[in-house]
């Protein structure tokens, strides 16, 4: 038996790749899929089963296109409605992969159709489960994301999910081993750790969601606290994991064009395309094509596209290194945004020797901006989240997350300059390309972010720290 964690970074995602005796199973696979064929040909093996936990909010799944080129069955849990073919497992059905078996446990909650995995050895003994969104390490899956397809409350939602980890999930063995679809940095939970394997035995000590002791009401309470609104593009990824999409071969074909600066301008202008600039901060800031927004490769990329962007359908045409082109369009089209037209051939380069406008992005170092703000006291705004503001600040600042810049775009001045920072400089720079694209052109970036800035002697609050937050 081989079991392999594929980890996306960029999703904070756990695929899985199981295989037993010339057998594959995979679990909520990538929208890219070669990869798995590649491993079960090099295997000798079969992909017999395609697993699918739930309908994901935050990525498109490649079950579709992996079941068209292997012939393997896709599997949902009870209440799934799909508009392809699938098998809809009933509760404890079980299926024989190799000589192991999978059981899908039907745990409802995160949404309706939720389903766990519990893998058991060639012996019958429980070895791991495949939890999806239902449980994470130090966190379960939020309860909000289903309302609308459900007709039920977050608070309804979560009584349920309550049910299913007591009933299906805590029952199991301490030795058991948890496997979840996400780790820290998803949006689909709260309190994520940083690993991505642990031992059930250990989640039941450690995280509070699966406190021996906890009541319905108490575990509602503490998993719809501080949610966050999901984000825009959620329910779009949903449609398209539910009713199919185009192979990402077609994708890619479409957008990885050449396109001279004439050619660029001309199709911006006529499909009304965003121009999307993923170089580093630090290239961007010194120039860029007016009104383009920026959301660096480099960073948490296709989360914050899906954020930022919101309407999958959006036609985009891309400033991106030439050798890294393709790979910008495949992390696009993970989240949905199959609608890339194409790229600047030789980018800012070309388009400033084409005698093309120009705009830049003034940005300075902490210290530079400690000697300024000491001088003009002018408005700062700090881009971070909701928790990172709560646990420590420059004093007499400004806070709006980016998540939520476009509705507070009013809290902005339109005349007066100001500065803009987040933790790093990833942040910040994307919420200057987005008051610039909105008229804003009064602003600075502090470089480094609070991370430069704590090491300054400016004025802080007491540090909190974040675990302790609610």
């Amino acid at each position: 038996m081989k079991i392999e964690q594929i980890y996306t970074g960029c999703l904070a995602q756990g695929a899985y790749y199981i295989e037993s005796k010339g057998e594959v199973a995979i679990i909520d696979p990538l929208r890219e899929v070669q990869g798995y064929i590649d491993q079960a040909t090099k295997d000798n093996a079969k992909i017999k089963y395609i697993f699918e936990t739930h309908f994901h909010a935050d990525f498109v799944s490649g079950h579709v296109t992996l079941s068209e080129e292997t012939g393997a069955k896709i599997i949902y849990g009870p209440n799934a409605n799909p508009s392809f073919d699938a098998l809809i497992a009933e509760d404890n059905q079980v299926f024989k992969l190799g000589d192991i078996t999978i059981t899908a446990l039907h745990t409802p909650g995160h949404t309706m159709e939720s389903t766990t995995y519990l893998l058991k050895d060639n012996k019958g003994n429980d070895h791991c489960i495949f939890s999806g969104d239902t449980l994470f390490l130090g966190d379960v899956g939020r309860p909000d994301l289903a309302q609308k397809a459900a007709t039920m409350t977050q608070e309804e939602l979560a009584g349920i999910l309550f049910d299913s980890l007591r009933n299906k999930i805590m029952p199991l063995g301490d030795t058991v081993i948890v496997y979840p679809g996400h780790g820290a940095g998803s949006a689909c939970g709260k309190n994520m750790m940083k690993e991505t394997v642990d031992t059930l035995g250990n989640q039941k000590k450690m995280n509070y969601a699966l406190r021996a002791d906890m009541t319905k009401e108490e575990f509602v309470q503490e998993v719809t606290d501080g949610l966050a609104p999901p984000p825009a593009y959620f329910p779009l990824n949903v449609k398209m994991n539910k009713e199919g999409y185009q192979n990402i071969e077609t994708v890619l074909k479409q957008g990885n064009k050449a396109l001279t600066p004439d050619e660029f301008e001309l199709v911006a202008n006529e499909t009304d395309a965003l121009i999307l600039d993923v170089r580093h901060q630090s290239k961007f800031v010194q120039g860029f094509i007016p009104r383009s927004i920026f959301i660096g490769i480099d960073g948490g990329f296709a989360p914050w596209v899906g954020a930022m962007v919101k309407d999958v359908k959006q036609p985009i045409l891309l400033v991106a290194d030439q050798n890294r082109v393709e790979e910008v369009i495949t992390r696009l089209s993970r989240v949905g945004f199959d609608q890339t037209l194409g790229y600047l051939e030789g980018g800012i380069e070309a388009w400033e020797k084409a005698g093309k406008e120009l705009d830049s992005l003034r940005s300075i170092s902490a210290t530079e901006f400690e000697t300024e703000w000491n001088e003009n006291q002018l408005p700062v705004f700090d881009m971070r989240k909701e928790g990172e503001w709560t646990s420590e600040h420059l004093e007499g600042v400004n806070h709006v997350c980016l998540s939520g810049i476009n509705e507070h775009l009013a809290e902005f001045p339109k005349e007066e300059n100001f500065y803009v920072h987040c933790a790093g400089g990833y942040r910040s720079v994307i919420a200057a390309s987005i008051l610039k694209s909105r008229g804003y052109h009064n602003i600075t970036d502090i470089a480094g972010g609070y991370d430069a800035l704590k090491k300054t002697s400016l004025p802080k609050t007491n540090y909190v720290c974040p675990t302790t937050l609610k």
